[in-house]
């Protein structure tokens, strides 16, 4: 047995009891949860958001820990690997317990340079800002995935609004990586150096009047297209900045369902970092399968800053609060499944 917090019904508070710990069937991994981190999905199902999940639901997406075993067909695991994945929410649900459930063909494994709180920041941001840029239209920008370090798209502008968010720090990241320039990002201004340092070669103050914003952007381009912006907050106040920003031809990513029309010349795409979506399967194996480890090891991605909340699994509501009243800024907050009392 081990513990776990479930979320019986939408709407209701996570509950603590214990259940068994599950088997992993052929394909998959029963991993010992070591460091899980808190995303807003986890509290917006818990408040009955429809993401079309069923209850009872161990929620918890993003997970750093030590396989225990492995199922039928897996070679490419041993027990006593250290690994990080994001949650399927199968059956045998998420992070928010001591032992999860994982399909081999998106874990990766943590290289040495990366602690489990660190590992445990990465998965749901990584997949959903990589499927952004890097998956087939209409499902993200269409960028073809960077196979070497050093990318193609030099000279090129790329526009990340929320570049503070957990998926804007990502998005930075892989821009850089693909080699776009300049790489614009809208924050706080307190932000700044943090996310110059992770490859924004431009931050703009997200508090300015869109003339302020349009005339600093207008300054940076000297005369540049923009054929391509990530908003990684989805507001209708990001998607119209974004859009309007968008030279005739370009295209606009986006977090949430768009909530404005779209000019004939130009394009919202709306991006889901789910694993089990159809269209993002073969894209994301990969990346776990071959990018994800060396892009951590190589340094070209960085994990989030952790603050670790106390209590193991009990420190998880508290958490869920302050993501739900925004009150959590440039860190992931991540907990200890097995310091559970």
């Amino acid at each position: 047995m081990q513990k776990a917090l479930v979320l019986e019904k939408a709407g209701e508070p996570l509950v603590a009891k214990e259940t068994a710990i599950p088997k992993p069937d052929a394909g998959e991994l029963l991993v010992k949860v070591h460091s899980v981190a808190l995303n807003p999905v986890d509290w917006k199902i818990q408040k009955g958001m429809p993401f079309g999940i069923d209850f009872p639901v161990i929620l918890g997406q993003d997970i750093a820990g030590d396989v225990q075993d492995v199922g039928q067909g897996v070679t490419s695991f041993k027990k006593g690997d250290r690994v990080f994945f994001q949650n399927r929410f199968g059956q045998t649900g998420g992070g928010f317990q001591q032992y999860v459930i994982s399909s081999a063909a998106t874990t990766a494994l943590m290289p040495s340079n990366v602690s489990y709180d660190e590992a445990a920041t990465v998965p749901l941001v990584l997949s959903t800002a990589y499927v952004g840029l890097y998956n087939r239209l209409p499902y993200g920008l269409g960028i073809a995935p960077p196979s070497q370090i050093v990318g193609s798209f030099a000279g090129l502008p790329f526009i990340i609004l929320g570049g503070s968010s957990s998926v804007g720090q990502m998005a930075i990241q892989l821009a850089k990586l693909s080699g776009f320039s300049p790489v614009i990002a809208t924050a706080s201004s307190a932000h700044t150096d943090c996310l110059k340092a992770l490859g924004a070669t431009n931050v703009i103050d997200r508090h300015l009047s869109w003339e302020a914003l349009s005339a600093q952007v207008s300054d940076i381009l000297n005369g540049k297209e923009i054929k391509y912006a990530f908003d990684c907050v989805g507001e209708q106040s990001t998607q119209q900045t974004g859009l309007s920003l968008l030279s005739p031809g370009g295209q606009l990513a986006t977090v949430r369902p768009p909530l404005v029309a779209a000019p004939p010349n130009k394009a919202v795409i709306r991006v889901l970092g789910q694993l089990r979506a159809p269209e993002n399967v073969q894209l994301l194996e990969d990346l776990y399968q071959n990018r994800a480890t060396k892009y951590l090891e190589s340094g070209v991605i960085k994990p989030n800053r952790v603050e670790v909340l106390n209590g193991g699994l009990s420190g998880i509501p508290d958490g869920l609060a302050r993501l739900e009243a925004n009150r959590v800024s440039m860190v992931k907050l991540v907990v200890h499944p097995q310091e559970t009392a």
